[in-house]
Parts: C-alpha cells; sequence; structure tokens
C-alpha cells in the first residue's frame, strides 16, 4: 500500500520533539506531526497528548519529493468541524445608525445620487486642495521673483 495525500494510516509514535512527533508508518517510513496538527485545541506541550509507543491514526496531508511526509492527527478524526452560529446583534435603545426603508439594512440609493453625492464630494476635496497648495505659495497675489 503506497502513501497517498489523503490516505489514513495506523502509526506509531517514535521521537517526539518540541515542534512535533515523528509516526512510523506501515512500510518503514516515517512522517512528522507537526505540533498543531496534534489536537483541535492549543497544545503548549506535545507530551501532554503523546508518549513514544502510542499507536495513532493519522491522515497523510503532504508527501514532498525528497521524501518528508506531512501528517496529521486531528484530521484524521472524524469529527466534522464545529458550526458557528450567528446571532445578530441585539438592538440598542439610543442606536442612531441610519435605517433604510427595511429597518436595518442600508437605504437603497440609485446611480444618479450615488454619482452627484460623488461629484459634490469631489469639487469639494479639490477645492480645499486647492487652498491649501494656493496658501502654501503665497496665495494669488502673491509676490514673485
Amino acid at each position: 500500500m503506497s502513501i497517498e495525500v489523503g490516505s489514513k494510516l495506523q502509526g506509531k509514535v517514535t521521537g517526539i520533539t518540541k515542534f512535533g512527533a515523528f509516526v512510523q508508518l506501515p512500510e518503514g517510513s516515517t512522517g512528522l506531526v507537526h505540533i498543531s496538527e496534534v489536537a483541535d485545541n492549543y497544545v503548549k506541550d506535545i507530551n501532554d497528548h503523546l508518549t513514544v509507543g502510542d499507536e495513532v491514526e493519522v491522515k497523510v496531508l503532504n508527501v514532498e519529493k525528497d521524501g518528508k511526509i506531512g501528517l496529521s492527527i486531528r484530521k484524521a478524526k472524524d469529527n466534522p468541524p464545529p458550526q458557528t452560529q450567528y446571532r445578530p446583534r441585539p438592538q440598542r435603545q439610543g442606536d442612531f445608525r441610519q435605517k433604510g426603508p427595511r429597518g436595518g439594512q442600508p437605504p437603497v440609493e440609485n446611480f444618479e445620487s450615488k454619482m452627484a453625492r460623488f461629484l459634490k464630494d469631489s469639487e469639494e476635496r479639490i477645492s480645499t486642495l486647492k487652498r491649501q497648495t494656493d496658501s502654501r505659495r503665497g496665495g494669488r497675489g502673491g509676490r514673485r521673483g
């Protein structure tokens, strides 16, 4: 049986380092389970989860050209990832955000009103920029030369 990405295999922990655990796979090959792939929660010390000689089920994450095999214990488990449920923020009294025609949605704006607002904002910014530039140069009636 060849080692392919995505396959689940049984292995034996042969060594533990601060960054992960080495697992002996069938056919005599060895792969590394990185510390982030040991458990679903944060692992500060891998020795709290594994010891040398433990039999573990691992999933092959990658097989590199130089023979290195990346493994995962947490992805080998058949537990589906926890689903987070969306809970809307409760409406507070005194919430002064602008409300659209449907309550919590922003007001619908057509193209012409968006374009008019854009032009107005652009003209204000240009006039402000011109005023600032003229004041640095000494104004329109400043002396030259």
